[in-house]
């Protein structure tokens, strides 16, 4: 496997992430005092009775400093939910860009532009999950470098704002079905929070996909095996 910081691969790489950051950023760092709306997931959901106990009250409301402008209502109908089922959570299935992942029951899904999809906690925003999609030349994730840089080079120039002081905890190599995929944790310190995350990358389908989830520092302990089911149920399949 070659290194990215030796590889001729990495110009490569590194000129693509431009166009990965133009659609990256996440939405745990879009902050500033900006409202935005999300839809009632019972009611968008309610030809399926997929989400028939969540609890409305709770979920049907106005968030504040949270995501850009540009977030608008989502409406949920065109999720399939073929993705395996667990315990707590609710299974999205893109059959547009082949792929499909878990998330926590609860959390609502937002549209920020950029993002493929995006699903948080409105309660607790940095409480999401997000996927971002580009397209590659690549065929695997190896063929661009070892799990360590590209993670590194991702946190710094893509998954977090240059402003906030980031630091990679992990970095490993995982396959699925003859597939490598990249899955690393590491944490973004920003002046008044800390955001520990996850995130795991893959290449196929001539794409380049990247998933990232994550919460507070503060519910990390709390949070951490959800968010780690969400970033291992993340598959690709061919389309």
């Amino acid at each position: 496997m070659a290194s990215l910081q030796n590889s001729p691969t990495k110009t490569l790489f590194l000129d693509s992430l431009p166009q990965l950051q133009k659609h990256s950023t996440l939405p745990c760092c879009r902050r500033g005092g900006i409202s935005f709306l999300v839809k009632d997931a019972q009611a968008a959901t309610s030809s399926t009775g997929s989400l028939s106990q969540d609890r409305p009250g709770r979920r049907q409301m106005l968030a504040v400093g949270t995501v850009a402008p540009w977030v608008v209502i989502f409406n949920q109908n065109s999720k399939s939910f073929a993705a395996e089922t667990k315990k707590g959570f609710l299974p999205v299935t893109d059959k547009k860009d082949g792929y499909e992942f878990l998330y926590p029951f609860g959390w609502q899904e937002v549209v920020i532009e950029g993002q493929d999809k995006v699903f948080k906690d409105v309660i607790e925003p940095l409480e999401n999950v997000s996927v971002n999609v580009i397209p590659t030349s690549k065929l695997d994730i190896r063929d661009i470098g070892p799990p360590q840089e590209i993670a590194e080079t991702l946190i710094k120039r893509v998954l977090a704002p240059p402003s906030q002081k980031t630091k990679l905890i992990e970095a490993v190599q995982h396959d699925v079905d003859g597939k490598a995929y990249y899955t690393f944790e590491f944490t973004a310190q920003a002046p008044n929070y800390t955001r520990h995350a996850l995130s795991t990358v893959s290449i196929g389908n001539g794409k380049f996909y990247t998933l990232t989830t994550g919460a507070n520092e503060r519910r990390w302990e709390k949070m951490k095996d959800k968010l780690h089911t969400v970033v291992d149920s993340f598959k690709i399949f061919n389309v």
